[in-house]
């Protein structure tokens, strides 16, 4: 088991790919906490790991404000121990350029997909320089790496997801703690359940070299291996998973 005794917290746990890693790291052993703002997806995704044998907490919190994204680090760390990872997946992912969005939503997608992870970082990495260490992943995307037309608001809090974490990794490496970054391509989960079948095929043909539907249980494999002592080595990494859209210019 590769990360056996370890404690770990999952934002956006509820569903998707923060679903697919809660039941993958308990798999692996640890004790985790499924943070996520929904308590009835929260204390799904929990009680489906305890009724496997796993441990898991249910904490139903807003990441994108400061008081919830302390008082999950503290309530993981008084119920389960010291977060040996924190997974910052959480994320909205809407659509529209900066002349057809409001400040409010371009506040709400910046606050959700980037501050949340400066929140929840400040909180745990005190805890994890005391325990003499720690793993923080980081979800970003590929659009942080290349922005898409009609992506304003998301492109922008991604590609800060990238730089904070390279940050994160050089500031705390000499504290044994380790950061890196997961850029999914399009990934079959509820997020994008908006997306008609038809129109995703066309757009999967065209744009991503290999066959087939990247699943959320991908993602959660890659963050297996990133957050466990195999990994010991890596960090500021950017780690892509997009059936190959990157290997070429796409419009």
């Amino acid at each position: 088991m590769k990360l056996r005794d370890k404690v770990a917290i999952v934002t956006g746990g509820g569903s998707g790919i923060g679903a697919a890693a809660c039941y993958a790291f308990a798999r692996e052993g640890a004790r985790v906490a499924v943070v996520n703002r929904s308590p009835a997806k929260a204390e799904a995704v929990s009680r489906a790991i305890e009724s496997e044998g796993g441990r898991a907490i249910a904490i139903a919190a807003d990441v994108s404000v400061s008081a919830d994204a302390r008082r999950l680090v503290e309530a993981t760390a008084a119920d389960l121990g010291v977060p040996d990872i924190v997974f910052n997946n959480a994320g909205i992912s809407p659509s529209g350029r900066i002349t057809d969005i409001s400040e409010a939503e371009w506040d709400e997608c910046l606050n959700i997909d980037l501050k949340s992870v400066f929140l929840i970082a400040r909180s745990a990495i005190p805890l994890m320089i005391a325990a003499g260490g720690g793993v923080i992943l980081n979800t970003a995307g590929t659009f942080g790496i290349r922005a898409a037309k009609n992506k304003a608001a998301y492109s922008a809090a991604k590609a800060g997801v990238i730089n904070l974490t390279r940050s994160i990794a050089l500031d705390y490496a000499r504290d044994n703690i380790r950061c890196n970054v997961i850029c999914p391509g399009y990934v079959d989960t509820p997020l994008n359940e908006g997306f008609p079948p038809a129109a995703r095929d066309a757009f999967l043909d065209q744009y991503q070299p290999l066959s087939g539907l990247i699943g959320a249980a991908d993602v959660a494999e890659m963050a297996v291996y990133l957050a466990s002592d195999e990994a010991k080595m890596i960090t500021g990494g950017v780690f892509v998973l997009d059936g190959g859209q990157q290997a070429g210019l796409y419009a």
